[in-house]
């Protein structure tokens, strides 16, 4: 998987549509916020992730890879950008992986209460195949079999949604407050349209299939599709 989530749309039709880009403080690339990560200086120099973008001071703006917040930290491209003495954390990129990971399993659970998540193989198979769903989301320690099977309702799709796996079963269990969780579709809308912000950015840190699901006969394949075409959402 590429080490900078796929750009999204840029357009400069309005003003508003034009401040919502930002500058990398480390590549000086102008992109969207939503290839993003801000970051704030805390009162005693820390420096803190701010993924919601809601916290007060000036935003320290940083590419939303592993690899940019790695090098940000290395050369204390904070301090630089907010002219003060601050100390960003070695582990930051880790924290910014585990924030991200809470994000999307919290927004799986408000999906799920608004009606905008099925689960369960029917009914999450029914979503696949209707094109109904945004994306699919398998538990990273599910049956191969199963899967399989789910891979197979994407094959017969016009739509085919993006795939996630990179939680557990007792994860997704706990963010929906259900019993054993397997197969997740997140059907299209607003909701969807969020999550894959999130989904993009986490896609910088950490990979979003298992390493043994994006090759081998029969793992995360339908016929000679293979499981990273699934990757894109369409929304």
């Amino acid at each position: 998987m590429s080490d900078m989530p796929p750009p999204l749309p840029r357009a400069h039709a309005t003003h508003a549509q034009a401040s919502r880009e930002r500058r990398d403080a480390v590549s000086g690339e102008v992109m969207a916020e939503a290839r993003l990560v801000r970051f704030v200086a805390a009162p005693d120099g820390r420096v803190v992730p701010d993924l919601a973008r809601k916290l007060p001071g000036r935003g320290i703006w940083i590419a939303a890879t592993r690899a940019s917040v790695e090098q940000a930290v290395k050369r204390n491209a904070f301090a630089r950008s907010a002219k003060v003495q601050l100390r960003p954390p070695a582990d930051l990129a880790d924290q910014v992986a585990a924030l991200l990971r809470q994000r999307l399993l919290s927004a799986l659970g408000l999906a799920r209460r608004s009606g905008d998540l099925t689960s369960g193989f029917e009914k999450t198979a029914s979503a696949v195949e209707s094109g109904r769903a945004a994306w699919l989301i398998e538990a990273s320690d599910g049956a191969a079999d199963g899967r399989r099977k789910m891979f197979q309702c994407i094959g017969r799709t016009d739509k085919p949604p993006g795939v996630v796996a990179a939680f557990s079963s007792d994860e997704l269990s706990l963010a929906l407050g259900l019993g054993p969780v397997i197969h997740l579709g997140l059907l299209a809308g607003q909701a969807a349209q969020r999550w894959t912000v999130d989904v993009e950015r986490y896609a910088g840190f950490d990979p979003l299939l298992p390493p043994g699901w994006r090759e081998g006969p029969g793992e995360g394949r339908s016929g000679d599709t293979p499981a990273s075409v699934w990757l894109s959402a369409t929304l």
